[in-house]
């Protein structure tokens, strides 16, 4: 225990991203990184902003604003950029549940928002998936409170149609719902369309994923021009600056290529459905993710073993603790060729 930090923070449980490491070279199929480079004008843009590193980065984001409001045909003043979807989540539960407040989620889902949760001593409720590992929005039904929802939900790769988040959105009108859209362009439908309709809508996207630029941070969130300057009051209260030049300058040349774009979620889409169809000649159970990644489960091995017999063979998956997800690993697409790899050593290690 540290004698410093304060004790309502002595007992936080971190999050722990997918690991990094550096041992050997492997495929990396656990942290559901995209495996296609940036489109090569991103690139460019990036090298060309680096001679004005000299210059803070504009705090309103204006330029990239506008074209995020441009591409999703909404006002720029219903747009809001941080440092990666997480930082506005962290935002979001810090404006809208805050200390003493309240919050709910599935109890089966991003790890992230217990933690967040949990930072701003929010009191929180995780509401369980179905057997399946659907989500009823009924069971959201007179909780008051901040509602948290990743559409699809990770690790599952499950999502909800428009119809239900319209649902869950009228029956809270006085609390916020965040859907934590970060997979969205993988073939679930987002809901960005409906923030005129509810104000109490805000619709989180990351440019990690689909657009190939985890490494970059950048992340937006699309909402009603009051939920926007809520977020921006706490932005501007703790680091106006936090996204930097290069990416900004990426975040507004990868908009500009979505053709480039489309045919990389084509192929990883394309991907997904060949590995689902091997992987249950295989005798897993999988789910019908809609996301860039699988959920998996073996009915031979157990999760944890197959985890790391993978990590043996230079694999990597994501294998998490818990008693509902343990049997699973979720199981990032990658390449056509990497995909191969994984299931030639999914047969090897089932057959040993």
């Amino acid at each position: 225990m540290s004698r410093y930090l304060r004790p309502d923070y002595q007992t936080l449980q971190v999050y722990t991203p997918g690991e990094q490491p550096h041992d050997r070279k492997y495929i990396k199929l656990n942290t559901n990184e995209s495996p296609y480079p940036p489109a090569p004008s991103v690139l460019s843009a990036v090298v060309s902003e680096v001679q004005n590193l000299n210059l803070y980065s504009d705090p309103n984001c204006e330029a990239l604003r506008k074209a995020v409001a441009q591409r999703y045909d909404v006002e720029a003043d219903q747009v809001f950029l941080s440092n990666g979807s997480d930082d506005i989540l962290n935002f979001a539960f810090m404006a809208f549940a805050g200390r003493g407040g309240k919050a709910y989620f599935p109890d089966v889902t991003y790890g992230f928002y217990k933690v967040f949760a949990e930072l701003h001593g929010v009191h929180y409720e995780t509401i369980p998936l179905k057997d399946d590992f659907t989500l009823c929005v009924d069971d959201y039904r007179g909780h008051d409170g901040l509602i948290v929802i990743a559409n699809p939900n990770a690790p599952t790769g499950l999502a909800l149609g428009l119809d239900e988040i319209k649902t869950l959105l009228r029956d809270h009108p006085q609390n916020v719902v965040v859907i934590d859209e970060a997979y969205i362009d993988f073939g679930a439908t987002s809901c960005t369309r409906l923030i005129d309709t509810y104000s109490n809508l805000l619709v989180v996207q990351t440019f990690s994923k689909s657009c190939s630029l985890a490494g970059a941070r950048l992340g937006f969130a699309l909402g009603s021009k009051e939920l926007i300057d809520d977020l921006n009051r706490i932005k501007f209260s703790t680091n106006p600056y936090n996204v930097n030049r290069m990416t900004m300058a990426a975040g507004i040349a990868a908009l500009s290529e979505q053709s480039y774009y489309d045919e990389c979620c084509r192929s990883i889409i394309e991907a997904r459905k060949h590995t689902i169809a091997e992987l249950r000649k295989l005798h897993f159970d999988v789910t019908d993710s809609l996301g860039n990644f699988v959920f998996a489960q073996s009915h031979i091995l157990d999760g944890t073993v197959i985890y790391q017999k993978l990590r043996d063979r230079g694999i990597l998956v994501r294998h998490f603790d818990g008693t509902r997800v343990s049997p699973y690993n979720r199981i990032t697409i990658g390449t056509p060729e990497q995909m191969e790899a994984l299931l030639s050593a999914l047969k090897e290690i089932l057959e040993e």
